[in-house]
């Protein structure tokens, strides 16, 4: 077999690798899991959901209102109606500081995590300052993306196994999705921004005029210094994205010299 080839091959793998236990799994796992637990049925929560989440949340924020005991396992999260986010790693941390919210009480500020399938963070109290200024809560924005996320991946994995076990040269095309992951969240996610800052209501308490949150770095909100900046999900599809592209331009490389 061809060295390019085989480099290809590795490459994709290692891309596949990553994006399946950083994100496909664990959202796979516990897809459909806050639904059952909305409702009332947290009963009907498998076991293996539990041990995904509880797995994935090692060592990640936990609202201050959580009691110590329940982190990281979900079923002392449920029973004290803690505030539960999803299992996949967060892509991007937001997270706002203010006069009302003491560094003694929040020491982290007001943070709120963004994933491929949903929040995690202080998303309630989050949207309770979205509120305040009259913007939208976090759940109107990006429903579809949260709906059809897990498919996506799943359509996007199938993509790199056909690319790892075919040498069509269409094919090798596929490859360029993954490769696209960061620039296609910054783009979504700055819409959504866009579009929050840009559809304020009547309703809040404090006036502002329409704005473009901060997307990256910090910036200010009327009293609120904000903090906006990439997480681990992040670097992990960055590192996803350089390896579609090895795995890429290796494989083109070789059909060139195999076609010759």
């Amino acid at each position: 077999m061809h060295q390019s080839l085989i480099k290809a091959r590795v490459f994709a793998a290692l891309a596949l690798v990553i994006l399946t236990f950083a994100f496909t799994l664990p959202m796979i796992a516990f897809h459909g899991t806050l639904n059952q637990v909305d409702a009332g049925k947290s009963e009907e929560i498998s076991p293996f959901s539990k041990t995904i989440w509880n797995f994935y949340n090692q060592g990640r924020y936990k609202s201050v209102t959580t009691p110590k005991d329940a982190h990281n396992d979900l079923e002392r999260m449920i029973e004290s109606s803690s505030e539960i986010g999803v299992a996949s790693l967060p892509i991007w941390a937001v997270s706002l500081e203010a006069p009302n919210y003491p560094k003694e009480a929040f020491p982290e500020g007001i943070p709120v995590y963004f994933h491929f399938d949903g929040y995690s963070g202080e998303v309630h109290e989050m949207n309770t300052i979205n509120h305040y200024v009259g913007m939208d809560p976090m759940w109107v924005g990006g429903t579809i993306e949260r709906e059809i996320g897990i498919y996506a991946l799943l359509a996007l994995s199938l993509g790199i196994i056909y690319f790892i076990a075919y040498n069509a040269k269409f094919l090798n095309y596929i490859i360029l999705v993954p490769a696209s992951l960061p620039l296609l969240f910054i783009a979504d996610y700055s819409y959504w921004l866009y579009w929050f800052g840009h559809n304020l209501h009547d309703w809040g308490a404090f006036k502002i005029k329409p704005f473009m949150p901060t997307v990256f770095g910090d910036g200010k909100i009327a009293q609120f210094v904000t903090h906006s900046y990439p997480t681990i999900g992040f670097y992990l599809i960055v590192v996803i994205s350089l390896l579609s592209l090895l795995a890429f331009f290796a494989k083109n490389k070789a059909l060139k010299e195999i076609s010759k």
